[in-house]
């Protein structure tokens, strides 16, 4: 098991190099060019292993070992997206925008409305049509030199979205990523998105990740973001994918002067999820705050990850995450948080709490807290339990039989994550599901007329 890491480095970098044609045709230079450099990288450091600090909860070799297929071009399917799939979740009025197996949509509808200036498209297409912003903000913040996954996929992606949002522009309804997987066998997906706000704007992005075929997928997805002065920026990630699914997913956010940024990971259902947060507070003034909350049963794991720079004075952040874990489910939480030597004035807070309502449910969290200032108010703590047992006694005692209390007080738990969303249709709908995943009745999204297929 020790040379296993070695072969499905040497495995990955052979796919590399047998479909270099494929991979370099329709992208621009500047693409490719990053593709070198972060194989090589890759090359040299490998899928990372629970030695790599990092990664110290989640051993992904398991998951390379499996035979995916890759696929370079778009995959036709005798269906039309738009129709076949559509969320439908109440008043909830978003620019949608349709992916498959990681590659934009050829037939999105028309993003009608969208205020003028403002750039959603193929993360392909944007990359030749504007190679200005690209050689100024692709690869600048997610780095393949930071993480081998992250050079994985910058190797490898071929598309995504690309966001862009003009000085003073408002987009007055959120951008809705659906991604979609749909395959008739085992298949390994990469993502690469690009988001650009400039000075004064605001976007709220919500992504949806979705399978709707019972095969085996592996995603390996990189968002990276640059939030500029003044400007706020919301993201939010529902993860909702069957138990054949494997999702590694890292965001990378850069803010300016004054900016504002809320990320909420909603983790509902998958094998394998890993979620990284990089956020870089890289001026003064600004704010972030950082929630997630995930739902583990059976055998799933889930691992979040996040890195919290202050690089700058007078910035807050604000860290939440919470867990619930039941029968034999994993998790881990990774938090750190630094603050540089010229990062006077600072705030942070960092907090991880989880129940385990089994005996075989195992979490493993270390917050981590680097300070190098000397007037800044800072704190992190982590806690793992079982359901307050005199909140269940009280609970009882005024006539709820023990399963609904049981129940109440892990969604009053979680609740504590939902009411941090902005987008209040998404909230009510989310609160829902959550309430019916923590019944055990959770396999699907009932707000998409495309169900998952429970596996």
């Amino acid at each position: 098991m020790s040379n296993e890491p070695n072969k499905i480095t040497d495995k990955l970098a052979a796919l590399y190099q047998n479909n270099i044609n494929e991979l370099f045709k329709g992208s621009s230079d500047f693409i490719n060019e990053e593709r070198k450099i972060a194989i090589e990288y890759f090359i040299k450091t490998g899928i990372p292993t629970t030695k790599n600090e990092n990664y110290k909860y989640t051993d992904l070799a398991p998951v390379f070992q499996n035979g995916y297929k890759k696929f370079f071009t778009p995959q036709n399917f005798n269906i039309e997206l738009n129709q076949a799939f559509q969320c439908q979740v109440p008043n909830l009025d978003t620019y949608t925008v349709l992916f498959s197996n990681g590659w934009f949509y050829q037939h999105n509808l028309p993003f009608n409305n969208l205020p003028k200036g403002v750039i959603l498209q193929s993360l392909k297409e944007a990359s030749k049509e504007h190679p200005e912003l690209f050689a100024k903000y692709y690869s600048k913040h997610a780095k393949s030199n930071d993480d081998s996954i992250v050079a994985l996929n910058t190797a490898f992606a071929q598309d995504g979205f690309f966001l862009y949002v003009p000085k003073n522009i408002v987009i007055d309804k959120p951008i809705q990523v659906i991604n979609l997987l749909r395959s008739e066998q085992d298949l390994m997906v990469t993502q690469r998105n690009l988001v650009v706000l400039d000075e004064n704007s605001s976007a709220k992005l919500i992504i949806c990740d979705h399978a709707l075929s019972p095969c085996r997928f592996l995603t390996n997805a990189v968002t990276e973001v640059c939030v500029g002065e003044n400007a706020l920026f919301d993201y939010y990630n529902i993860q909702n994918q069957h138990n054949l699914t494997t999702q590694l997913s890292s965001v990378y956010i850069r803010q300016k002067k004054n900016s504002n940024v809320l990320t909420n990971t909603l983790s509902l259902h998958g094998k394998l999820i890993r979620n990284n947060i990089s956020i870089l507070l890289d001026d003064q003034g600004c704010e972030s705050n950082v929630y997630g909350l995930f739902l583990a049963d059976r055998n799933q794991h889930i691992d979040n990850y996040t890195f919290i720079d202050h690089a700058k004075p007078n910035c807050n952040s604000n860290e939440l995450y919470k867990g619930i874990l039941d029968d034999n489910s994993t998790g881990g939480f990774n938090g750190k948080i630094i603050v540089r030597p010229d990062a006077q004035k600072t705030q942070a807070l960092q907090s991880n709490k989880n129940i385990l309502l089994t005996d075989t449910a195992e979490m493993n969290t270390k917050p981590q807290l680097e300070i190098y200032a000397d007037d800044v108010k800072c704190s992190h703590g982590a806690t793992i339990g079982q359901i307050d047992e005199d909140a269940l006694f009280y609970l009882r005692a005024r006539g709820i039989n023990e399963k609904e209390a049981r129940m109440m007080l892990m969604f009053a738990f979680a609740h504590e994550i939902l009411k941090k969303i902005r987008v209040d249709s998404l909230d009510a709908q989310l609160n829902d599901l959550v309430e019916s995943r923590l019944r055990g009745e959770f396999s699907k999204c009932d707000f998409c007329n495309y169900n998952v297929i429970k596996k």
